[in-house]
């Protein structure tokens, strides 16, 4: 009889006491047992079962631990609530949800889920995630990755949005009942996202605090959420080239989206805008502040303060961001392409959290703001574009001071 090792690819059972197989060498044999020793041979015979080798992991932090976490628990370490995880789970499932092979069972989507939200959360080490959830760090890069690409493809266009007429009137509506600014519809600034020094033109990614990073660029409605992001250009790049150069500028620069639900102030009609620092150049749909050039007018300082106060929205919501999503503060192992996901993703869930009402009371606004490399301030000469709307507003916060005063001091509306 051939050894047991030979590849069998066929066995017949002729009869009670005769068989016949065919051997790799595709030459057939016949052997002639007694019918006791017919089944014997039949099992020597079959195929051996091929052995697949697994590490053994630990998963008794998310199969016994995590179940078991209070609702306030399960928010602090994975930054969502359950009800915000549930959502995401949901909305994901079909394009993250894998099959058992042969060989292994599949990562379930609650748990490629968490991987990732844990990952952002935390900025922690890929070999750290690892051994926290019993899985490869080959298996955490792809959840990470594969969790990012997903919220982009299916969340984002969801969750930040250019706002229709209808939500740009509720957006003007909130700016004006909390900071008394008319017509602003969100908050523009810049953010500087830690990297590593990337291997193509490390210079350009060196930014005036003296690190290296990409810049995120954003707009906020004054509850915080984001409805414009742009993100990936390098730490070096002014913010004013940033807006230049980003979908925003093209879109709002034709006049169209903000021109809408024109409002008479102060002789002026003023439509829809934003509100940018000094950085920015000033356009009829973004005002900034008056230069400080150490004479200013009460008037000009009165306005500049106000639109200071607006604009504060923004830097409480990349405090926000990044106290939930802590892999935006710190520099981490992961590739460029994937950080510019990361970030995208990280907006997403931020908004995803404050919509849901994700109770989250750290704040790092503060640290944000020390963090971040210095105004560098946009000069302009001769009457920009926008001038005409911004002293509109000037003499329209002026009369409103007047009047708060009068009614202070007499206790009287002045009409």
């Amino acid at each position: 009889m051939p050894s047991k090792d030979n590849a069998i690819d066929n066995v017949y059972a002729q009869d009670d006491s005769v068989c016949t197989f065919s051997t790799k060498h595709d030459s057939w044999h016949t052997y002639r047992f007694t019918k006791p020793h017919c089944p014997i041979a039949l099992v020597l015979m079959r195929r051996r079962t091929s052995a697949v080798w697994s590490h053994p992991r630990e998963h008794k932090w998310w199969d016994t631990i995590v179940p078991e976490f209070t609702p306030e628990q399960f928010i602090q370490n994975f930054r969502v609530s359950l009800e915000s995880f549930e959502y995401i789970c949901c909305r994901l499932k079909h394009v993250l949800e894998r099959r058992n092979t042969n060989f292994r069972l599949c990562v379930p989507v609650k748990k490629r889920i968490a991987i990732a939200l844990w990952k952002l959360a935390t900025g922690s080490e890929y070999r750290s995630v690892s051994q926290l959830f019993g899985v490869g760090v080959s298996t955490v890069f792809n959840c990470v990755q594969d969790f990012c690409n997903a919220v982009i493809k299916v969340l984002l266009r969801v969750h930040i949005k250019f706002p229709d007429s209808r939500k740009l009137k509720e957006m003007a509506d909130v700016f004006e009942n909390r900071w008394n600014v008319p017509q602003c519809v969100g908050a523009i600034d810049g953010s500087h996202i830690p990297i590593i020094a990337p291997e193509k033109y490390p210079r350009d990614y060196f930014n005036r605090k003296g690190w290296h990073s990409i810049v995120m660029q954003a707009v906020v409605d004054g509850k915080g959420l984001f409805w414009d992001v742009c993100v990936g250009y390098p730490g070096s790049v002014h913010d004013a080239k940033v807006l230049r150069q980003s979908y925003l500028w093209k879109m709002l620069n034709d006049g169209q989206p903000l021109n809408q639900n024109k409002v008479h102030i102060s002789g002026c009609d003023v439509g829809y805008y934003l509100i940018g620092d000094s950085a920015y150049p000033m356009q009829n749909w973004l005002m900034k502040p008056f230069p400080d050039t150490g004479r200013l007018t009460p008037q000009q300082q009165m306005f500049n303060l106000r639109m200071s106060s607006a604009r504060s929205v923004v830097d409480l919501s990349f405090g926000r961001l990044k106290a939930r999503w802590r892999c935006l503060l710190k520099r981490n192992d992961c590739k460029l392409e994937l950080i510019k996901k990361m970030v995208l993703t990280c907006c997403v869930l931020h908004n995803i959290c404050e919509e849901h009402g994700d109770d989250f009371s750290e704040d790092l606004s503060s640290v944000h703001v020390n963090m971040q490399p210095p105004v560098q301030a946009l000069t302009e000469h001769g009457q920009p574009e926008g001038t005409d709307i911004r002293g509109a507003l000037l003499d329209y916060f002026e009369r409103q001071n007047s009047e708060i005063i009068q009614i202070l001091t007499y206790g009287v509306n002045v009409q």
